[in-house]
């Protein structure tokens, strides 16, 4: 048990502050990281007659070798763990009637195949109200500590959240908090971002 005043080694909580950790070093042995984004969907309060908060979880990819592409439950595009992007996304995982929560994976047992991953959540039912949701995205490495990133300084109006940014610098992946509030869809996310992608007229 952490003692008051102690250092929990096993998460990390990323803040303003302390806003980067490193993913994974030289010479470890990694394997699938889990990313849970988890809220609270049941309306409360002055919000009780409100419609329930449905989040989603996804990312925009880029390789190494240049490939781009965004993981998210919009289009079916959920991805895969063994071939390119190496990044899947599980289904719905409600675990009460007040809260809920998406898994993504990651396949970081080959992490110089990534340049970088931009993890995101955006509100695709019910009134973007960031503050009655409370997400929080947590890393599940399967060497280190959990490294968690709040979904907190919310800026209600917005449908979307860059919550978390991963890069490739060379000696190891580095994960970013960003927590970047943005009043749009994935595509003005990468807009902000300047990822580079081509967007379908029918895709958000």
């Amino acid at each position: 048990m952490t003692q008051p005043g102690s250092v929990n080694l096993a998460k990390v909580t990323l803040s303003k502050a302390t806003p980067s950790i490193n993913l994974t070093k030289p010479g470890e042995q990694q394997g699938v990281m889990r990313v849970n984004l988890n809220w609270s969907s049941g309306p409360r309060g002055f919000f009780r007659r409100s419609k329930p908060i449905d989040l989603d979880l996804g990312c925009l990819y880029e390789l190494s070798d240049g490939a781009k592409g965004v993981v998210q439950a919009v289009g079916n595009n959920f991805g895969a763990l063994d071939a390119e992007p190496y990044i899947r996304l599980d289904g719905d995982d409600r675990s009460g009637a007040d809260t809920a929560g998406e898994t993504m994976h990651i396949n970081l047992a080959r992490p110089e195949l990534f340049k970088r991953i931009l993890i995101f959540a955006f509100i695709y039912d019910g009134v973007p109200n960031w503050a009655a949701a409370d997400g929080v995205i947590t890393l599940f490495p399967t060497q280190g500590p959990q490294v968690e990133v709040r979904l907190d300084s919310p800026v209600d109006g917005a449908r979307s959240c860059a919550v978390a940014l991963l890069q490739n610098q060379g000696p190891g992946i580095t994960v970013h908090r960003e927590v970047h509030y943005i009043n749009g869809t994935q595509r003005h996310i990468d807009e902000a971002y300047h990822w580079g992608m081509k967007w379908h007229s029918t895709t958000k």
